[in-house]
């Protein structure tokens, strides 16, 4: 199987889908021909079949549902999501990107990013509105491969008021050049130790899959088969971009965000160019969003115990079928250890060590 061919075939196609989409445009407003409207239909759905095929020929890892797509490992129904990123988005000045591997902080990374850039208009502190107090942070920021995989990426994106803040699970390869190289687009990347993100993975893949082994998920990771895996690669791309870019990419580590929360959101904020002013720190603003923004506050929040998306968009924009109690368990460092055993520990670490050696990055 010649791998690159069929994702070059599935760009072709995606291609091919937005000129129909012109073309059925164009008919139906100019001419209103209602036979020349069915062809198009009929030519859209051949596409649509001839995409699923591409899709279906790449190669895959049945047991997590996932597809490798340009050398990543991704869940099967993103693949059209990251082709129509890659293909047409459109960053604008000020647009601000979180990138991550699944279950490293993601959830805690939107609520923080979002109540610093939004304090203006929503202060941490005294605001019974907040929209985190009403919404789940993954319905504040759009979870960007989801929202295309369905279609409404233009739509929704355009709609966001500037500066826009969204987020990926896409490794820093698969960008688009619009994003990955892009002065006026800035990159903030979390990740985590890869021991505690697998058990976070497994804990919240069981909610819709009960059946799933946490040995299944502990071999594909090891193997580099995991959802964003491989996870050396993933963590590898974001660490030498911000190396390269520092004024571009900011790379975060979770748990020295547990360890300095504070600190943290105060160099997020230089970063995304809204430092606190001498008076917010004064009046400890930055600490007002930490508290905000807290995993217990979050996790206590009646949107979050009950809730399944207060946005009118609901799961669309989320990372799947969902409810908001799945993104808070326990939000610390060091779980893995009651689950796996010292020998499983070991191989993790060294897989991960030989991925990313000679980097200057260690999660030892």
């Amino acid at each position: 199987m010649n791998v690159q061919k069929h994702e070059v075939l599935i760009s072709a196609i995606h291609d091919k889908f937005k000129k129909a989409g012109r073309r059925r445009m164009k008919m139906d407003v100019v001419v209103g021909d209602e036979d020349d409207a069915g062809q198009q239909d009929a030519d859209a759905s051949a596409l649509e079949e001839c995409a699923g095929a591409a899709v279906s020929a790449l190669p895959i890892n049945p047991k997590l549902f996932l597809r490798r797509y340009q050398g990543t490992w991704v869940l099967e129904p993103w693949v059209p999501g990251i082709v129509a990123i890659q293909r047409g988005f459109a960053p604008r000045r000020g647009d601000v990107v979180l990138a991550s591997p699944p279950k490293c902080g993601t959830t805690w990374l939107k609520a923080l990013a979002f109540a610093t850039m939004a304090r203006g208009a929503h202060p941490p502190a005294g605001d019974p509105r907040h929209p985190l107090l009403r919404a789940n942070p993954h319905d504040c920021v759009p979870f960007m491969e989801r929202l295309f995989a369905a279609g409404l990426g233009s739509k929704v994106m355009d709609a966001l008021p500037s500066p826009r803040l969204m987020a990926t699970h896409m490794r820093h390869s698969v960008l688009p050049a619009s994003i990955a190289d892009n002065p006026d687009c800035k990159i903030v990347y979390i990740c985590r130790d890869p021991k505690d993100m697998l058990v976070s993975m497994w804990h919240f893949s069981r909610r819709i899959r009960p059946d799933l082994a946490f040995s299944d998920l502990f071999e594909a990771a090891c193997e580099g088969s995991c959802l964003s895996g491989p996870i050396w690669d993933h963590v590898l791309g974001y660490w030498n971009a911000s190396k390269a870019s520092p004024e571009r990419v900011l790379f975060l580590r979770y748990e020295e965000m547990l360890r300095d929360p504070v600190g943290n959101v105060v160099e997020l904020s230089r970063f995304l160019g809204r430092p606190f002013s001498p008076a917010e720190e004064e009046a400890g603003v930055a600490m007002d969003v930490v508290r905000l923004c807290s995993f217990q506050k979050l996790k206590d929040l009646e949107v979050n115990r009950t809730g399944s998306g207060s946005s009118p968009l609901g799961g669309v924009v989320r990372e799947g079928a969902f409810v908001n109690s799945s993104y808070f368990r326990r939000g610390e460092a060091g779980d893995w250890a009651n689950h796996m055993t010292p020998e499983m520990a070991r191989r993790l670490d060294a897989a991960m060590e030989e991925g990313l050696r000679g980097s200057g990055f260690s999660f030892s």
